[in-house]
């Protein structure tokens, strides 16, 4: 498509299409993280009390782990 847009000298795609574009990834970027949230908090609420307990967390916490994944629930900075 790049080609044909060259050879007829059209040079880039018109605002809209770029605009299209950039709403689609946005949406499928926040889908993805969406099922990367959900995915965490199922695999969070399969383990036992004692299992979060190793890793740090409270069962109360999941939720927030689970939509925060880049913050360390326990405050440590790496």
């Amino acid at each position: 498509m790049n080609t044909a847009r060259s050879a007829a000298g059209l040079g880039q795609a018109p605002a809209s299409t770029r605009d299209f574009s950039n709403s689609v990834r946005s949406y499928w970027d926040a889908f993805q993280e969406w099922r990367e949230c959900r995915k965490l908090r199922s695999r969070l609420n399969n383990l036992t009390d004692q299992e979060l307990r190793d890793i740090g967390i409270a069962r109360v916490d999941i939720e927030y782990v689970a939509a925060n994944r880049s913050m360390d629930p326990r405050g440590i900075q790496t």
